[in-house]
């Protein structure tokens, strides 16, 4: 994850700079999963992932790991789930279909039109992360990682921030 850039206060006539390494030293990837239910607060799930560039080792999330978190959204919740998500390569790959296929009894899923980023509010979710780190400086990829985590826990207890997500997209719950 390459540093996002934000805006900052310096003293007058000095520009800061905020100096990182040029040199990639891996990513970190996320998946997340925002739930809501008429009547009940919200439950987000998440999955984060670091890439350092090992041999072998997966570059981001794959289709497994979107089986694993939807699994545990599944049982933590203890109900039937109706997944609306984006067309992300990898949401179309075809274990997973394989996967949603067997198991329409608690899982049914609806896709967004190609791109449609303001009916996701899932994306608000990540403008929320990305900012909260712009002009992040960080001595190695653990501290981004941490970073991430730090800020998706603190946005798990603030209920406002989420539902606020939901109704920037012109979405509505049926109860």
């Amino acid at each position: 994850m390459t540093p996002p850039r934000a805006r900052t206060w310096g003293h007058k006539g000095s520009t800061p700079v905020v100096r990182v390494r040029g040199r990639g030293s891996g990513r970190v990837s996320v998946a997340g999963l925002t739930c809501y239910k008429p009547g009940q607060r919200f439950r987000m799930f998440y999955s984060v992932r670091e890439y350092r560039g090992r041999k072998g080792e997966p570059k981001g999330i794959g289709w497994r790991d979107l089986r694993d978190l939807l699994i545990r959204a599944h049982i933590q919740l203890s109900g039937p789930i109706v997944l609306v998500w984006d067309n992300l390569r990898m949401h179309l790959a075809e274990p997973l279909r394989e996967f949603i296929a067997n198991n329409a009894d608690w899982l049914t899923v609806f896709q967004l039109p190609s791109y449609s980023p303001d009916l996701n509010p899932q994306e608000g979710i990540w403008s929320l992360v990305k900012r909260d780190i712009g002009n992040f400086a960080a001595a190695d990829l653990g501290q981004i990682t941490r970073a991430v985590k730090r800020k998706l826990k603190q946005i798990q207890y603030r209920p406002d921030l989420v539902d606020g997500c939901l109704a920037g997209t012109g979405l509505i719950l049926d109860g």
